[in-house]
Formats: C-alpha cells, sequence, structure tokens
C-alpha cells in the first residue's frame, strides 16, 4: 500500500505526537522485540490480510519493511512506557492533498477502549493541519477495523484496488472530522 512520499506533500510524514494516554514515534530498529511481543498474538491478525503475520520471519520481513518506509511509527502506552502496536501514513499517488493511514494494529490488550481512538484523534488532527482528506484502506472481512474507522467519522467511499489487492476506501474529509470533533 504504500506510496514514495509525494514531494509536493507538506506534511511530515513521520512525526511524534503525544497525548495522556500515547504517544506515537518515528519506528526505529531496536522497537522489534517489543513491537512483535504484540504482533506474535496470532489471534490480533485474525481479521487482517495477513493472517500469519504473528509467525516470526513473516513479521521479520514485514518489519524490514517498515522500517524502509521511512514513515512507519510505533504507538506507545504513555502510562506503561510499553510498545502496543504500530501505524503510518502513507501518501497516494498524485494526490498533495491528501494522506492515508494504515499498517495499524494494536495490542488486544488494548482494544476496545480508548486507545485507538487516541492515536486516530492525534494523527488526524496532524494531518488536517496539512491535507483535506484522509484515506483508510481496510481488508472487507475485517469488521473491527471497519466499525472503529465509522467511529470517529469516516465513511465508506468505495471498494477498489491499490496494489493489486482490493480494499474498502473509506475516507474522512477535514470539515467532517472538525465538526465531529467540536
Amino acid at each position: 500500500m504504500s506510496q514514495p512520499i509525494n514531494s509536493s506533500l507538506s506534511l511530515a510524514l513521520c512525526p511524534v505526537l503525544s497525548n495522556r494516554l500515547v504517544k506515537v514515534r518515528p519506528l526505529v530498529s531496536s522497537d522489534f522485540e517489543g513491537l512483535y511481543a504484540v504482533a506474535s498474538d496470532p489471534l490480533l491478525w485474525a481479521g487482517h490480510p495477513a493472517k500469519n503475520r504473528y509467525q516470526r520471519d513473516i513479521f521479520e520481513a514485514w518489519f524490514d519493511d517498515a522500517l524502509a518506509s521511512d514513515t512507519a511509527l510505533v504507538i506507545l502506552d504513555q502510562r506503561l512506557d510499553r510498545i502496543i502496536g504500530s501505524t503510518r501514513f502513507y501518501t497516494l499517488p498524485s494526490e498533495c492533498s491528501e494522506v492515508a493511514i494504515g499498517y495499524s494494529f494494536i495490542a488486544r490488550s488494548h482494544w476496545g477502549g480508548e486507545y485507538n481512538r487516541a492515536v486516530k484523534a492525534l494523527m488526524l488532527n496532524y494531518a488536517f493541519q496539512s491535507v483535506d482528506r484522509v484515506w483508510f484502506h481496510i481488508d472487507p472481512d475485517n469488521v473491527r477495523s471497519r466499525t472503529a474507522t465509522q467511529k470517529f467519522g469516516a465513511e465508506y467511499s468505495r471498494t477498489d484496488e491499490l496494489d493489486g489487492v482490493l480494499y474498502d476506501w473509506f475516507e474522512l474529509s477535514k470539515e467532517r472530522w472538525l465538526s465531529l470533533e467540536s
């Protein structure tokens, strides 16, 4: 899904962001063991297209790609000072006023609460300083992600191919986000 960074985009795709619950910062190689401790849970990937990512060799390949992307972020629980997941911004070809958020996963211990919302709020508030629209590409079978994405205001747009894979495309405009946040 990740595309080369669009040079006309004024948004830095690997920021450090934080609030009372979470800190999001660039992924570094020393994060591997902490992130794999989260990713090694097979149930985490049940609704995900890469259902085998809990396997160490599969995760190592993903981690290497994430590092090489220069846009991967690690999510830390501020209270526990522990890695609880990963996410990233990525660009779409030729879209200078849009960005996507994806490659996201969070520890099952942090599902169903306020953590996902806290991460997405940080990322959306940051993105909407520079772009007008944020996209989310979700596997059609990933009900958990679809539901979570719709909870913070994103709306289904279409099912379309991205890098040869079909995804449900959800969009959130700056205007809609600001109206929901006020």
